[in-house]
């Protein structure tokens, strides 16, 4: 049962952060979007994965690295669409 409570929750943060970043890509733009955000996230996602995987806790280490690639998926897009916009403003 725990297990399951835990790939449930899992599967809800995951759908609800990727959607974030689906939205940016989709949007083009970084209007309303903290760079911050994404790198803070990043570097407690990479020491989350590598605590799970310490401690052995696979949904947490599945969780966190797929929240890694998230993140950097996220900072990507972020500056590619800020440097677009920036240069569309001046043309």
């Amino acid at each position: 049962m725990k297990d399951i409570i835990g790939w449930a929750s899992s599967l809800i943060l995951l759908l609800t952060l990727i959607r974030q970043v689906y939205k940016q890509w989709k949007d083009g733009e970084t209007e309303g979007v903290s760079s911050l955000l994404f790198i803070g996230q990043l570097f407690s996602s990479v020491g989350f994965t590598i605590y799970s995987y310490m401690v052995e806790n696979w949904v947490f280490t599945i969780t966190n690295g797929v929240l890694t690639i998230n993140n950097i998926i996220g900072i990507c897009l972020y500056f590619y669409f800020l440097r677009k916009n920036k240069k569309e403003e001046k043309e």
